[in-house]
């Protein structure tokens, strides 16, 4: 890796890191040349890579700022600050969940007159799994399961394409779910709401399995709102 993108890489860990929070300005040119131990023009080539992704934006005169995710245009960047946690990533989680329901809800319903017995069958197991998960206190196996049954309602879905939708966003589901899932309350909740869409696809009924997938991602967004980020957000006791 060339040493201008090692610490293009560096300065975006500690942006992610809330070393340089959203609006601050990153240190002079000089200072981080030198703590970096590299040569200025090679600073500059870091910088532009972070700019060339709008990770900061740089004002003629004053220096460079960091702008917010949502602003940023590289996935694997907005992924990487939505894993890091409600504190950086909060935001970003919500618009997730937003991208989530706007293809799983039409999935489910697709999924409502398209699915198999086996994919029935697999959604049953995978609840049973994630209750045995919640009663055991598993978090890691509950995201597991969790994760699984969503995988199987896109495949139920009789579309290619659905599933390879979600393809680059497979670590930040993961992390999502870690930091929801190790609420118990969450658990209770998510399982009402996945045991809701079995039903309705046991029912071969669209409008209803429609419904029920919409249903739960609103659960799940006011979940990250009042056990995660509210959480997050309250001071240090």
């Amino acid at each position: 890796m060339p040493l201008s993108d090692d610490i293009a890489e560096r300065l975006l860990s500690a942006i992610i890191d809330g070393h340089y929070p959203p609006g601050t300005a990153l240190p002079p040119e000089a200072v981080l040349a030198e703590q970096h131990e590299a040569s200025r023009l090679t600073l500059r080539e870091a910088i532009k890579v972070l700019r060339a992704q709008n990770i900061v934006r740089i004002h003629r005169g004053r220096g460079t700022y960091v702008n917010t995710p949502d602003q940023w245009t590289a996935l694997e960047p907005m992924i990487r600050a939505a894993a890091a946690g409600p504190r950086t990533g909060g935001a970003v989680s919500e618009k997730l969940i937003e991208a989530r329901r706007m293809i799983e809800v039409g999935a489910a319903q697709l999924a409502a007159t398209r699915r198999s017995g086996d994919d029935l069958a697999q959604l049953d197991e995978l609840l049973e799994e994630m209750r045995a998960a919640a009663r055991a206190g598993d978090t890691e196996q509950f995201v597991e399961a969790d994760i699984a049954f969503h995988d199987v309602v896109m495949r139920a879905s009789g579309n290619a394409f659905v599933p390879l939708l979600f393809e680059p966003f497979g670590r930040l589901l993961v992390e999502g779910r870690r930091q929801t899932s190790a609420v118990p309350q969450i658990r209770t909740n998510a399982i009402q709401h996945h045991e809701a869409v079995l039903e309705a696809l046991r029912a071969a009924d669209p409008e209803k399995a429609r419904r029920a997938m919409d249903d739960h991602m609103a659960q799940t967004t006011d979940d990250l709102r009042t056990h995660v980020m509210r959480v997050a957000e309250q001071p240090d006791a």
